[in-house]
């Protein structure tokens, strides 16, 4: 604005002087009346000479000087009209060279890296905050709703977003807040509890996606960047590097390969964006271990380990050519919870059986005991999960149950799952 007025000011300044520089050349002129004859005549024509000749020198003179004066202005003029352009566009000029950095870092063979403060400016406008509102029932206060929070990453411009399965999973409301503080409500798309992965959605354009890098070629003492909503605070980026890769975690009874940092993470990163030195994405944020005197572990999914799965997701709704029996199954595995849940055999129970699924269809009830699965002892759930990893769609598989102390065997056509 100053910019603007300055300019305004200086248009005024050269329009004046180019009217004053006109009536000043109109009335420049020498009084040769005042110079009359006398008896010495030729003293008076010298003189009148002289004061002609010096008019002409003076227009000269002056013609030079406004000239130069004129050139100076306009050359002000230019330089300034210039710079209010420029700040008048250098949001939008900013915002282009940004993109354009990162599309040639990102694209280069060589080692160059951003420092932390460019990739918190390339990355703040693709993470997201996500709070989350869940209806909780209780013995003691019934009914009431628990509030959440979480992180997300922009993977389309017209509004797909990825977070966690367990930021979204048990939500009746979701919200996501930009880094312009626009807020919109958000639908989910699809989930995948193995991958802990959720796509959900926003009625938005015009949004800033994250570059995807390889997380494939990542090492440790790599640089890595955090960026998310930890406890529910807003934007914040922390920084370490990448401490070691395939680390297997057990999360809430799924094993999952995981990248370790010891950038700092908090509950609320979750479903936030793990960042090389190039503002790529190599990771979704996904937990911090646990314990007061535990600090500089943290975990994130590695992109490579999910990109179908997201692709999937966003795609169909959910992952094809997955199979599931459609059970709920609970590992028995001391007598003491062989007391609790009164059986008598230690091993796999089906817990429940979801309805119209293939174990169904197929008579398994809840209570059996999966004995073996294709001839193979069954004796943990995930026995189970990895034996059917290695099936399609219309294959089949026969289970030996055991019911009221007696076995049987059951053999089910699996199909095409579109659960979570």
């Amino acid at each position: 604005m100053d910019n603007e007025e300055n300019n305004s000011n200086i248009g005024e300044n050269y329009n004046n002087g180019d009217t004053g520089y006109n009536e000043g050349f109109g009335t420049s002129n020498y009084n040769t009346e005042s110079f009359k004859e006398n008896d010495e005549g030729s003293y008076s024509s010298e003189v009148t000479s002289i004061a002609k000749k010096e008019n002409k020198n003076i227009f000269k003179s002056n013609g030079v000087l406004i000239v130069m004066a004129i050139l100076f202005a306009l050359t002000i003029g230019v330089v300034i009209g210039s710079m209010s352009k420029t700040k008048s566009e250098s949001s939008n000029i900013e915002g282009e060279i940004y993109s354009n950095i990162i599309k040639t870092v990102a694209s280069s063979d060589n080692n160059e890296e951003f420092a932390i403060k460019d990739i918190a400016k390339l990355t703040e406008n693709s993470v997201v905050e996500i709070t989350t509102e869940s209806v909780v029932r209780g013995r003691i206060l019934g009914q009431y709703v628990v509030e959440g929070a979480g992180s997300g990453v922009i993977i389309s411009s017209d509004g797909y977003i990825v977070t966690n399965n367990h930021v979204v999973k048990s939500a009746s409301k979701i919200m996501v807040k930009l880094k312009n503080e626009k807020t919109y409500e958000a639908k989910i798309i699809g989930r995948s509890s193995d991958a802990d992965i959720a796509v959900i959605k926003i009625d938005a354009k015009d949004l800033q996606p994250v570059v995807v890098g390889d997380s494939s070629k990542l090492v440790v003492g790599d640089t890595a960047v955090v960026v998310g909503n930890p406890l529910g605070s807003g934007f914040t980026v922390t920084n370490g590097i990448i401490s070691a890769k395939d680390r297997e975690i057990d999360l809430d009874g799924i094993v999952i390969n995981l990248l370790q940092t010891n950038a700092a993470v908090n509950p609320g990163n979750s479903g936030g964006g793990l960042f090389n030195g190039k503002a790529e994405l190599v990771g979704i944020v996904i937990a911090k271990s646990a314990g007061s005197d535990i600090e500089g572990i943290g975990f994130a999914i590695p992109i490579d380990d999910v990109k179908d799965v997201i692709s999937e997701i966003k795609t169909y709704g959910y992952i094809r050519g997955r199979v599931q029996l459609g059970v709920n199954l609970l590992d028995i595995e001391d007598t003491w919870d062989a007391m609790i849940y009164r059986v008598d055999s230690l091993g796999v129970y089906v817990r429940s059986v979801e309805e119209d699924s293939d174990a169904e269809k197929a008579g398994i009830k809840s209570g059996d005991r999966i004995v073996s699965i294709d001839d193979k002892t069954v004796k943990e759930s995930d026995d189970i999960k990895s034996a059917l990893k290695e099936k399609s769609p219309g294959d089949k598989v026969t289970l030996v149950i055991s019911r009221n102390g007696k076995e049987n065997t059951i053999k089910i056509t699996l199909s095409e799952y579109k659960g979570v």
